[in-house]
């Protein structure tokens, strides 16, 4: 049968399309639905590249006798959790306020009201490791809606309440400064992996918000455990098997502490915020590996994950069809040496065993081995593993790919531009800064549309029906913002404005908090708003960035006051857990820096332009072009000396006298 979801834009929501379930989408409908059966709501989430999502829907979802059960008794609504991170981190929370743990797929029970009475993950289609089966949970929930429904209100009713509880003010008085920061770096420092990098056990995620905060206080304060933590960290995760030695492309997380093997599906939001980390780390320390991975990276997304339309896909799957047909995890990235020597001869086999530590027991399983990038004190022969490595690459382009999620999500693309842009400017590489500029594009026409309010999706040049959360109107902003910097053009500033005085008009709340809702939104059980970083910045602390810098670019105090408003909570937080808000520290060293505010009165892409974005002050703005123009307010009675192109350096509304020396301008930007 073909169900409800037939008709929706989510590739996660139609990969259930053909499910004997009789799946809802998240609807008015839907709890209306179940309002005159009387039934409870079945509430599942999950996204398109989720193994275990997979792993559920082929034991469960797909089986006739679980479906007849799931619709007899249940009306059932899926959930694409990057389409509606709203509804996701509500019902998340629960979960894990009642489990101490969440993850995806997750399972939630709702009444009528879409209050939640019993959660949890993945269930198994038979009892097994302690876990009861997805049968039995059924029956169970079943039970108690129909044998014991004052109960299950009278849960329902009090897990509301405890949510409520937790609503969150502004998380501190005041702004976070130098104890706060130097608090923070010496709590990370005792999470640091001396010995492999990262932060914390397996499993690893890669921690790019914190190395940005490591790397601006760095350059503010010349700390160079900081700088060191930040570069051994992204060497050990370059050289690791998360990252894609043959194509470029990091995969979202190693489920060890060595970073060796990695979950294997590769996340838009993880590569922008990596490729933007290595262009960073080369800025401040002209690193060749993080050169080399920055452009890796940004010439994978623009290969694997541009859509026809100019934006960027979400993600690509962890699993694809091995050789006998079957879909495996990992199935197209991984090798044994049987296969290295199929493709390459013995000789230059035993060269790539040696050179990507391929093991003949393996590093993952059944023999193979994900390709890692040992370090060795012998002398590689450069010209002999571009070789290799290029004819693997060919090799594997036969394999079966893995299959792509080709919904526009406006955050993430905000991330790549931002990470497009400036790498595109660092390398001398416009091609780069053309697809940031397309990706903009897309998104005023397409997602911004004839009223400036964001669409958080799109698929094929079509909007999804779910509004912009918080973190789409931060990182998309923010990424405007960088591109104004690196092309000059300050339409991109005056779109970021647009996005940002709806910030301030529907999302801030009293007391300067920010909610990651709009207050015209769609009301859930409570407003969600959770100003710590996950796998992307918090629309809190993304939007904070964003205000903070167009603040500096155009002096408008309410952007300002709304940043500082919105920093409290890293005050508050930074010193305490600074793994899950490095964004916001990174965005509080900006504000203490200044943010320094750089014109460049002359030709965009010359030299004083090129200098001032090399600068590595935290958060600097750019603006460059004529005397003048009307493109930039920073820009207004800037003339050049001599006719000659000119830099000014302001901060804290004090500048320093005009230069036309590139030399002097670094200089002043710390560089």
């Amino acid at each position: 049968m073909s169900n409800r979801l037939a008709q929706v834009t989510s590739p996660y929501l139609l990969q259930h399309a053909d499910n004997p379930v009789d799946w809802w989408p998240w609807s008015p409908e839907a709890f209306e639905e179940a309002r005159s059966r009387n039934v409870p709501v079945l509430l599942s989430v999950g996204y398109a590249s989720c193994h275990w999502c997979h792993v559920m829907a082929h034991e469960s979802f797909e089986d006739e006798a679980t479906a007849a059960y799931m619709n007899e008794h249940f009306v059932n609504v899926k959930v694409d959790r990057e389409e509606r991170p709203d509804v996701d981190a509500v019902y998340m929370e629960a979960v894990q306020a009642a489990t101490g743990q969440g993850g995806w797929p997750m399972t939630v029970f709702l009444t009528a009201d879409a209050e939640p009475f019993y959660f949890g993950t993945y269930f198994p289609p038979e009892p097994r490791h302690g876990m009861p089966s997805f049968h039995q949970v059924l029956e169970g929930v079943v039970a108690a809606w129909t044998d014991r429904p004052d109960e299950v209100a009278e849960v329902a009713g009090r897990i509301v309440r405890d949510l409520a509880d937790r609503s969150l003010a502004h998380g501190g008085e005041g702004l976070p400064d130098e104890s706060e920061l130097a608090q923070a770096l010496l709590g990370l420092s005792r999470e640091y992996d001396e010995k492999h990098g990262g932060f914390g056990g397996a499993p690893k995620f890669p921690p790019s918000m914190t190395i940005e905060f490591l790397l601006r206080h760095h350059a503010r304060t010349g700390a160079e455990g900081a700088l060191q933590m930040a570069a051994d960290t992204c060497e050990a995760m370059a050289r690791g098997g998360m990252y894609d030695q043959l194509a470029g492309g990091f995969a979202r997380y190693s489920v060890d502490r060595q970073w060796v093997v990695p979950h294997f599906e590769k996340m838009l939001y993880d590569n922008a915020l990596l490729c933007r980390v290595y262009a960073h780390l080369w800025r401040a320390t002209g690193s060749g590996l993080a050169r080399r991975v920055a452009l890796e990276t940004a010439d994978f997304m623009v290969r694997e994950l541009r859509t026809a339309e100019g934006g960027f896909a979400s993600a690509l799957d962890a699993d694809s069809e091995d050789g006998d047909g079957k879909h495996v995890e990992g199935a197209y990235y991984v090798w044994t040496p049987e296969q290295l020597r199929e493709v390459l001869g013995e000789e230059d086999a035993a060269f790539a065993a040696g050179h990507f530590g391929v093991t003949e027991e393996g590093t993952f399983e059944e023999g193979a081995s994900v390709l890692q990038l040992p370090r060795t004190d012998v002398a590689v022969d450069a010209d002999r593993a571009a070789d290799v490595r290029a004819r693997l690459l060919a090799a594997r382009e036969e394999r079966v790919r893995p299959g792509r999620d080709d919904k526009v999500v406006a955050a993430w693309n905000g991330l790549a531009i931002a990470a497009l842009a400036e790498t595109g400017a660092y390398f001398d590489r416009p091609d780069l800064i053309e697809r940031a500029t397309e990706a903009a594009d897309l998104l005023v026409r397409v997602h911004m549309g004839d009223v400036a309010r964001l669409a958080r999706t799109s698929k094929d040049g079509r909007t999804g029906d779910n509004a912009g959360v918080l973190e789409d109107y931060g990182d998309v902003a923010a990424g405007f913002l960088a591109l104004a910097a690196v092309s000059g053009e300050g339409v991109w500033l005056e779109f970021a404005g647009f996005l940002l005085d709806i910030v301030l008009q529907h999302f801030t709340g009293e007391g300067r908090q920010l909610y990651d809702t709009a207050d015209d939104a769609e009301q859930l059980i409570r407003r969600p708003q959770d100003p710590t970083d996950s796998a992307t910045p918090a629309g809190w602390t993304a939007a904070a960035g964003a205000l903070l810098s167009y603040a500096a670019y155009t002096g408008s105090e309410a952007h300002r006051t709304a940043a500082e408003g919105a920093l409290g909570v890293v005050k508050a937080l930074g010193p305490r857990v600074p793994r899950f808000i490095g964004w916001g520290l990174a965005v509080a060293e900006a504000l203490l820096d200044g943010p320094r505010e750089v014109a460049v009165a002359g030709p965009v892409g010359g030299e004083l332009h090129r200098t001032a974005l090399l600068g590595p002050a935290p958060g600097a703005v750019v603006a460059a072009g004529p005397t003048g123009g009307s493109e930039f307010p920073l820009l207004m009675d800037r003339p050049m000396v001599d006719g000659a192109p000119t830099a000014y350096v302001c901060r804290h509304f004090v500048c320093d006298a005009p230069t036309t020396d590139a030399g002097e301008l670094a200089r002043k930007l710390g560089g």
